[in-house]
């Protein structure tokens, strides 16, 4: 069995090369300009199902956050023709607020969590702005109201989610972030999130400034790789290049979608 796999654009955030590795222009970028952020969520579909990975944040969130907001994740869904209320299963890959925030216009989903991020989004770690910057209260808060409602299904490590389909810990951006692996047309696909936010981050092994665990996010890399068909296979969380190196199913989706499978 093989899976469709897309990246669909709903954000965007102007930024500079130094804001996105460890160290600045010193440590990190002496050639400092602008490096953008774009932000995805991401379809798998196959074998009869529709697996949505991440679930974005809204338009009252980005201008909170001061970020762009071009669309509503589920709008972009319905670019192919997929609807957010019929969806059975959503991974999400971590609780912070750009990657969980809508869960609730997925009102039919099983929401597929590590066990160790939610410890970490409710733990000891949030007594540090350092690491609670990027989560929002209402969206963890939420999440712990799904437990109650029986519609998260947690995991511990590595699990297998259907024939094709898996999650991997990896962890170091935070606590419990994970990977989706999916074989597709062209062999395993690795949907990274944000074990790498760039392909810079991973193939010069220059972490990105939000983490948990500099050791684990670089060990992250390492897994990855492991994960992936070849390096090629592996798809960072926010890079704007990865519109540009896969094409769009339809010209009319051109800027917004692309496939990646």
């Amino acid at each position: 069995m093989t899976y469709e796999v897309y990246a669909i654009k709903y954000a965007h955030h102007a930024r500079r090369a130094a804001e996105n590795f460890i160290g600045g222009p010193i440590g990190g970028d002496a050639h400092d300009g602008p490096m953008p952020l774009d932000y995805f969520v991401w379809l798998v579909r196959g074998e009869g199902r529709e697996i949505v990975v991440d679930t974005g944040f809204s338009a009252a969130m980005a201008a909170k956050r001061g970020r762009q907001h071009l669309r509503c994740p589920t709008e972009g869904l319905k670019l192919l023709g997929t609807d957010s209320k019929a969806v059975k299963d959503v991974v999400i890959t971590h609780l912070h607020y750009d990657h969980v925030g809508n869960f609730e216009l997925f009102p039919a989903a099983t929401l597929h969590l590590q066990e160790l991020e939610m410890r970490y989004a409710t733990g000891a770690y949030m007594c540090h702005e350092c690491f609670r910057g990027a989560f929002e209260v209402e969206d963890v808060v939420g999440m712990v109201r799904r437990v109650y409602e029986n519609r998260v299904r947690f995991h511990s490590g590595d699990a297998g989610l259907f024939p094709g389909v898996s999650v991997h810990l990896i962890g170091g951006h935070t606590m419990g972030l994970q990977a989706v692996r999916v074989k597709t047309r062209r062999g395993w696909v690795v949907l990274a999130s944000d074990a790498s936010h760039f392909y810079a981050n991973m193939e010069q092994v220059r972490p990105f400034p939000i983490v948990w665990s500099v050791a684990d996010m670089v060990e992250g890399y390492r897994k990855l790789r492991g994960l992936a068909a070849s390096a090629e296979h592996i798809i960072p969380g926010h890079d704007p290049l990865v519109l540009e190196r896969y094409k769009s199913p339809k010209e009319e989706l051109e800027g917004i979608v692309v496939r990646l499978d």
